[in-house]
């Protein structure tokens, strides 16, 4: 199980992002000021640091620098209400991986917090591949190779982005809010019908010639990707 250290002074904050993760099957620990985040941090064995900026004793940037130094493999993100191009350049010299801004969602950090992990698990195995499968519809992210029942599905970039987003949060209703944000990295706007149309194109290639449906509507809610 994976191990979150959060160094954060809001204890509002802190104990939600630390449920949250909770619920997502991390272990987690809170420092709620820099002095004992960075002893936590630079002695424990921690798999990933959540680190706020403006904190009590020690800054978050000066605790960046110092585990980078000591633990240059461990993944940093940094919280913070800092959200100026500057703030967030210094924070990427420091040695940080990735960067939020308050307010966020917590499901947003949740995929930051996935990301990370993928990315160092990588990193530790160069050629370990990586394939989720759900009924017989099988992805491997590796080769960017998707089939059902042994027959491959060529999908355009955009289609390949969308159900690997869909995969990765498989069993749960997402918004067309959360689609369009996290797929196509823009504003949600209601306006337009941008989802609707790659959802139809994705459920003509990986639904209309098999006879169990994995793409689901929930109106009024979104879309689920699940085996019915």
């Amino acid at each position: 199980m994976k191990r979150i250290l959060i160094i954060e002074d809001d204890r509002r904050i802190a104990l939600n992002v630390s449920r949250s993760l909770q619920d997502e099957g991390y272990q987690t620990e809170i420092a709620y000021d820099g002095y004992n985040g960075r002893a936590l941090a630079l002695g424990g064995a921690f798999d990933l640091l959540i680190l706020d900026i403006n904190l009590p004793g020690i800054n978050g940037y000066e605790i960046c620098r110092n585990v980078r130094t000591e633990k240059p493999r461990l993944p940093i993100i940094m919280l913070t209400a800092l959200g100026e191009v500057e703030d967030k350049i210094e924070g990427l010299e420091r040695g940080a991986d990735d960067y939020l801004v308050k307010p966020f969602d917590l499901r947003e950090l949740s995929a930051r917090v996935a990301t990370c992990f993928r990315r160092t698990d990588l990193m530790a195995n160069p050629h370990q591949e990586e394939v989720i499968q759900l009924a017989d519809l099988t992805v491997n992210f590796s080769s960017k190779i998707v089939s059902r029942q042994n027959r491959t599905i060529d999908l355009t970039a955009k289609e390949f982005s969308l159900l690997e987003y869909m995969l990765r949060h498989q069993g749960r209703v997402i918004s067309k809010m959360d689609l369009t944000e996290n797929v196509w990295g823009i504003n949600y706007d209601p306006g337009t019908n941008v989802v609707e149309v790659y959802i139809n194109y994705l459920r003509k290639k990986i639904d209309k010639d098999f006879e169990t449906k994995l793409i689901h509507t929930r109106p009024g809610l979104g879309y689920i990707l699940k085996e019915e």
